[in-house]
């Protein structure tokens, strides 16, 4: 694969993978905004971030125009969920202390970053994290899981991975969640169940996913072996630092942590919005 940007002059990491559960994921979609902001103006460099966040839900915007949406947020909130809605693309999604989520924010030019090689530069960087183990995987929709896309990855049919994108201010923030172990088929049927008591039965314009859980797994568990956020975690770390010349984990720049309040705020009266039931 040679259409991804994966090799860069340099590569800031910031890890935010071990805040614990009070991180609200909002504040995630935030600072990737902000980072779009910064490193599209050239003020800061390519940057990865990794995050973790603790039972949350987060929805997309097509998921609050469920007809009856707040049945599916009172089932989540009652199994202990906290619920939010992104500013990226797709829909529902399961986070939790197995899923690492990674982010590469990058600056485009012009437009000279396509949708693809946005695309393929995550999955890219995903064949490198999973050298080691031998594993090999493939990318295409699979029909049953939750937020499908064409750009799912999965192993034997099973997917353990979904990718969108957020371009705003010259900057391009790829995102994925990689469920790295726990029960894939455990928050496919969560998720399931959510669009079940969101629809109720009733005949929307939009195509909401029926969920299979069985299409779904961890890496853990496709691997067959034990496998940990942070076996990824330190992984990233050798794969960035082979395809930049200069490699370093740094934490928001001071232009960057002015920028970010303001992130939040758009996305809390996002979120008022979109979850006023």
């Amino acid at each position: 694969m040679t259409n991804h940007l994966l090799e860069q002059p340099a590569w800031r990491l910031i890890d935010q993978s071990t805040l614990g559960p009070g991180f609200d994921a909002r504040q995630s979609f935030a600072t990737d905004d902000t980072l779009c902001t910064s490193i599209g103006s050239g003020n800061s460099p390519a940057t990865a971030r990794t995050w973790v966040h603790h039972n949350t839900i987060v929805l997309g915007i097509q998921d609050t125009r469920l007809p009856y949406l707040k049945d599916g947020i009172d089932y989540l909130e009652a199994g202990g969920y906290r619920v939010i809605v992104r500013n990226s693309g797709g829909l529902a999604v399961v986070l939790d202390e197995g899923v690492l989520n990674i982010s590469l924010i990058l600056p485009e030019k012009e437009g000279t970053i396509d949708i693809n090689q946005g695309y393929d530069t995550m999955t890219a960087l995903v064949e490198q994290l999973l050298e080691p183990y031998g594993a090999s995987f493939e990318a295409y929709e699979i029909v049953g899981s939750y937020c499908p896309g064409s750009y799912d990855l999965s192993i034997g049919g099973k997917k353990f991975a979904g990718i969108s994108q957020r371009r705003m201010r010259g900057g391009v923030a790829v995102q994925i969640y990689l469920c790295v172990d726990g029960s894939g088929s455990e928050r496919a049927a969560l998720i399931g169940e959510f669009y079940k008591r969101g629809l109720r039965g009733k005949t929307t314009k939009f195509q909401y996913p029926e969920i299979k859980p069985d299409v779904m797994a961890s890496l853990a568990e496709l691997l067959g072996r034990p496998l940990t956020v942070a076996d990824i975690h330190a992984r990233l770390l050798n794969v960035l630092h082979k395809n930049s010349e200069l490699f370093y984990s740094g934490q928001l720049s001071s232009e960057e942590s002015e920028l970010l309040p303001g992130n939040i705020q758009r996305m809390w009266d996002r979120n008022e919005k979109a979850l006023s039931l």
